[in-house]
């Protein structure tokens, strides 16, 4: 009996942790497989170990999330040919695999070796107009960036500290996203907010580039598109305020219209020429004979 009350509340947990998404994906035409990873609770020490080591504040929601469930992974795939295909995948890392993307250096490296805190450069004054984006991370020692989710090798989720000072804890803390490029890209200010918006999109292949001026990959489009058309639309009107500049206009009145050409005179040879000119003056004189007969 007491298990069978664990597992019915396990059941009413996972059900506000996943805001309902199972269901919605379970009804979702051509979806199967969706699983939810179960896992119980990071313990206070090791949030408090994790703090001390990184000199870091973890942020409320953060914590609170880490207090509930120790991570977050639900997957989901879709059936094409009688085959189950990987498609969605929602992850959130643990405690122990919340690492610092910015390693120092090993002992071992040469002296001159590059570095990610080469790729940065003081982009001040180079942006117009009223409305500033947010100051992109540093890779050197003003930013403390760890990693959440390594998003299949399509860049990588970030628990970001910016301003720090070596040796002062870093309190407040920002979401962004690192494109293979190793561009960054503003998600969101809380940890909340991120993770509605991950649920939101279904942790479809390659969501978080929608909200990079190129946006996500073709194929990318089409999942989505398919899966979550009115997040779509409403994304593509964001990214394109001119109206449709990522798109191809198609005229057909004009598209296939092409300009009326005269056709060009066949030139006949001269011989044929001189043929049809002599039976044409034999012809006229035979009907002048008749005539006068």
């Amino acid at each position: 009996m007491d298990e069978i009350k664990d597992t019915l509340a396990f059941k009413g947990v996972a059900e506000r942790l996943t805001l309902g998404i199972t269901r919605i994906l379970e009804n979702m035409p051509g979806v199967v497989d969706v699983r939810f990873a179960e896992r119980e609770p990071a313990e206070k020490r090791s949030l408090l170990s994790w703090e001390q080591k990184n000199t870091c504040i973890l942020p409320e929601d953060l914590r609170d999330f880490f207090l509930t469930t120790d991570g977050f992974t639900l997957t989901w795939s879709v059936k094409l040919d009688n085959e189950c295909v990987p498609l969605g995948c929602m992850t959130v890392n643990s405690v122990a695999r919340l690492c610092s993307l910015l390693q120092p250096a090993s002992l071992f490296s040469l002296p001159n070796a590059p570095s990610l805190a080469d790729l940065d450069w003081d982009e001040s004054g180079t942006q117009s107009g009223s409305e500033q984006p947010p100051a992109a991370p540093h890779f050197d020692s003003r930013s403390r960036i760890f990693e959440l989710d390594s998003c299949g090798g399509n860049g990588k989720v970030c628990l970001v500290y910016k301003n720090c000072t070596p040796g002062v804890v870093a309190q407040r803390s920002e979401i962004w996203f690192l494109d293979r490029s190793l561009c960054w890209h503003f998600l969101t200010a809380t940890f909340t907010s991120y993770y509605r918006l991950m649920i939101t999109h279904l942790g479809l292949p390659e969501w978080q580039y929608a909200f990079t001026p190129y946006g996500p990959s073709p194929q990318a489009k089409q999942w989505a598109s398919l899966y979550q058309p009115l997040t779509f639309s409403c994304e593509l009107g964001q990214a394109d305020p001119a109206g449709d500049s990522y798109l191809n206009k198609l005229d057909p009145t004009n598209a296939f219209k092409g300009k009326t050409k005269a056709p060009a005179p066949k030139k006949k040879p001269q011989a044929q020429c001189i043929l049809k000119s002599t039976a044409k003056s034999q012809g006229r004189m035979g009907r002048h004979g008749g005539a006068k007969r």
